[in-house]
């Protein structure tokens, strides 16, 4: 029983600032994510594998197909659903670490992080994205200091936290071990394990081989979608 799957699924861009110029970029996405599995989609740079986990995340629409998530007993069609539903099954069902930390100006790290976790009371959430911000080596003296002051890799931890906390059924990781160091990739690896672990289903854009072979239980040549 699939957590995730694509059928069909296209994508195109139209740039309105080029003449309506229309630029395909892949048609034809089909694959299925088992729950406690990891995808990991593979290819060259800009074959569109950013473009894939937006749509699934709902950011992107896709031109056609269909991107089918398991939410407990029914699945919602993410690429029909309307945006009040996008934004229900990203806070239920679904968690996403992009390659950019995308933080409210002048919160503290702390907060950033546990503001994921919107079902928990307060005290708890705090608590349980200190244990993960250590986990990843965020030394504690900085949790208060709001992470736009932070460095590329300890902004990619902060973002790492924010994607792991939650427990959704799906996880979304675009190159998360892109800006760490080997340490810090080790950690990330055993998170992706946790996960798998606990049943979630995982796709994940990942360049490092080493971290690759260590988490991905199918391999996903995206360049084979590649759009005509």
């Amino acid at each position: 029983m699939y957590a995730l799957d694509l059928v069909n699924v296209k994508k195109s861009f139209t740039l309105h600032l080029q003449g309506g110029l229309h630029l395909p970029v892949v048609a034809g996405v089909n694959f299925a994510v088992q729950p406690g599995t990891c995808v990991a989609l593979t290819g060259p740079s800009g074959c569109g594998k950013s473009s894939i986990l937006k749509m699934i995340f709902g950011s992107y629409r896709c031109d056609g197909g269909h991107i089918l998530v398991r939410d407990s007993d029914h699945i919602v069609d993410i690429a029909t659903a309307s945006p009040r539903t996008v934004l229900m099954m990203r806070q239920r069902a679904m968690s996403y670490v992009s390659q950019f930390l995308l933080a409210v100006p002048r919160v503290a790290t702390i907060d950033v992080v546990a503001e994921t976790l919107r079902r928990a009371a307060p005290d708890e959430a705090r608590t349980r994205a200190a244990d993960l911000l250590r986990r990843l080596n965020i030394p504690e003296r900085l949790m208060a200091v709001p992470p736009a002051t932070f460095s590329g890799g300890e902004q990619q931890r902060v973002n790492i936290a924010r994607g792991f906390l939650p427990n959704c059924p799906v996880l979304l990781l675009d190159e998360p071990t892109a800006s760490l160091d080997s340490e810090n990739r080790a950690v990330v690896i055993d998170l992706i394990a946790g996960k798998k672990r606990g049943g979630v289903a995982v796709v994940a854009i990942i360049h490092d081989k080493q971290v690759r072979d260590a988490v991905a239980d199918q391999i996903v040549d995206v360049a084979s979608f590649a759009a005509a």
